[in-house]
């Protein structure tokens, strides 16, 4: 199993949901969160104040799927995520060793077994 973490948008949320949906991702868990990366700061004059923001708010997407979905599950997060532009995020990929199931109290080593899987492009 792995672990992808995903900082992107938060204007691109909704539609990482979508084609995460689209190749039968459907759990998750989303975060508000800032950060500070390539993205240039930001100024302005709020009542009279001069401000500057350093910090840019995010979203952080975390997703807990097999192996065999990992590569499938960036690309949907890159295509529905990605503008081109300085900000847009980063992904992180991590292992896992093990997962539980709270409530069976049980080893959860098929994470995503009962998803739908469609297949990619390159497959067809």
């Amino acid at each position: 199993m792995k672990k992808i973490e995903a900082i992107i948008r938060p204007q691109k949320l909704h539609d990482t949901i979508k084609a995460l949906h689209s190749i039968g991702v459907t759990a998750f868990t989303v975060n508000q969160v800032v950060g500070r990366g390539m993205q240039k700061d930001q100024s302005g004059i709020y009542r009279g104040r001069n401000y500057q923001v350093s910090l840019h708010p995010k979203v952080k997407m975390e997703i807990v799927i097999s192996d065999f979905m990992v590569e499938r599950t960036i690309q949907a997060v890159i295509s529905a995520a990605q503008t081109g532009e300085a900000g847009d995020g980063k992904i992180f990929i991590s292992s896992i060793e093990q997962a539980y199931n709270i409530k069976t109290g049980l080893a959860d080593e098929t994470i995503d077994e009962l998803r739908p899987v469609k297949p990619l492009k390159e497959e067809v």
